[in-house]
């Protein structure tokens, strides 16, 4: 009789359990579907609010102006917000109706020094000074489009604040291109002013980044290393001055230059192991001498460091040091290596089980065909800084009109890029279904 009753209550327990897990899809499915309706509602508030941002673009540290707009539309929704962060950054936080996980969703604020090409009626026209130069302003690597995606999650998630099991941080982050030469600034600065540290604090961050490589309607991933990290390199090759014409009374840094160049790309060919990831080292500018016929006492090099593995990362940079200074050494002239003083952004490095985890978000929300497992790409992303920090997952939303070639929609950082603005709305959907799957997972 006890082994009946107690075979019966297990049973009313594991009946109760089964009902509570139906109940609980059941309700994530209807936040998938209400998500999904929202997005509709607000695209055109997206397209408007990118459309405005991308015709009053501000360089990196400057941009109050879009800070103040951005902050006065995440106000009118009800959230908590805190300006001024890491110097022009805007944080806010909406807390959702029941207890649960925080979530935070990262956009970038700044411009470039771009002129735009581009002859659209929002056209940016904007012209400022950038390092004593007059040059044009335009948001040619899409963060406007991540701004107006990032309200639209906003707006969403204002709306369904009651079905939300946890908390969202927005963050909306100056400087991710470079800070101005002398200043701080970009995630490294966010972080260090407490963006991930301070209540409510996030265990997990999501972002994304408009691309031409991918169609609109595409959504490009990748576990582990996805974008390559970024060291700035400076080289100063000290000689001695002489006669151009009697080259052996002094050390010429020229030639010694011209070597350490070729020296460094046997790096790559020769003393890494490129199965395991690509590398990349470019000198991009040489500086040196004053007249043809005077070897000039110094030369300046300088270049960037691409790694796709943080494991590699340090031996790269060791190598490049040894391979300068030996190089010089060797004629009898000293080099000077400087990496990272400007620019050292880790690898963006999607966490492998969060990746695992997340996926089938992705999968869902892009649909059929929609989603795409990507190879590494070689430019450089201070998101990066928060994944070293929390489990993060960076990822590419397609920007490209369908069947269009590159030349129609050039790559990031062309005063020809463009944005085919249909894709937004994808964006839109995923960063909001990641977040809500998450915390409906946690909790």
């Amino acid at each position: 009789m006890m082994q009946r009753t107690v075979r019966a209550t297990l049973q009313l327990v594991l009946m109760g359990g089964l009902a509570s897990v139906a109940a609980a899809a059941s309700d994530l499915d209807a936040l998938h579907r209400s998500i999904d309706r929202l997005a509709d509602q607000v695209e055109p508030h997206v397209i408007a609010n990118r459309r405005y941002i991308h015709q009053h673009p501000e360089l990196s540290n400057r941009e109050t102006e879009t800070a103040a707009y951005i902050a006065e539309r995440l106000r009118a929704l009800g959230l908590e917000v805190r300006t001024g962060v890491a110097k022009t950054g805007v944080v806010a936080v909406l807390r959702g109706g029941k207890p649960g996980p925080v979530v935070a969703l990262r956009s970038e604020l700044d411009a470039l020094p771009v002129t735009e090409e581009v002859d659209l009626p929002f056209k940016s026209t904007v012209r400022t000074l950038y390092e004593g130069k007059e040059v044009g302003v335009m948001h040619a690597c899409g963060h406007d489009a991540h701004m107006g995606m990032l309200l639209g999650v906003a707006e969403i998630f204002s709306k369904l604040r009651p079905q939300l099991h946890g908390t969202v941080k927005f963050i909306f982050q100056p400087a991710e291109e470079g800070a101005p030469s002398g200043e701080e600034g970009g995630a490294a600065l966010m972080v260090k002013e407490g963006v991930l540290s301070d209540e409510p604090r996030p265990e997990v961050i999501f972002g994304l980044h408009a691309w031409t490589t991918f169609e609109a309607g595409q959504i490009a991933w990748r576990s582990g290393g996805l974008m390559a990290g970024a060291d700035d390199l400076k080289i100063v090759v000290h000689g001695h001055s002489t006669h151009g014409a009697m080259p052996w009374n002094g050390v010429d840094p020229i030639v010694v230059a011209s070597q350490i160049v070729l020296g460094l790309q046997t790096i790559a060919s020769r003393q890494m192991d490129v199965t395991k990831a690509p590398l990349i080292i470019t000198i991009g500018k040489i500086d040196g001498g004053v007249r043809s016929n005077i070897i000039p006492d110094a030369v300046t090099m300088l270049g960037t460091i691409r790694t796709l593995d943080p494991k590699m990362h340090d031996g790269v940079i060791e190598r490049v040091r040894r391979t300068a200074e030996s190089i010089a050494a060797a004629s009898g002239a000293t080099a000077e290596v400087t990496i990272g003083a400007d620019v050292a952004d880790p690898v963006t490095y999607n966490d492998p089980a969060l990746m695992a985890r997340m996926l089938p978000t992705l999968a869902r929300v892009a649909g059929p065909g929609g989603l795409v497992e990507t190879t590494p790409f070689t430019p450089s992303e201070d998101f990066s800084v928060y994944q070293q920090k929390i489990p993060g997952i960076f990822f590419f939303l397609g920007v490209r009109k369908p069947g269009a070639s590159m030349d129609e929609y050039a790559p990031n950082h062309s005063p020809r890029f463009r944005v085919d603005e249909s894709g937004l709305k994808l964006g839109v959907r995923a960063l909001a279904n990641l977040t809500v799957d998450y915390q409906a997972r946690a909790h």
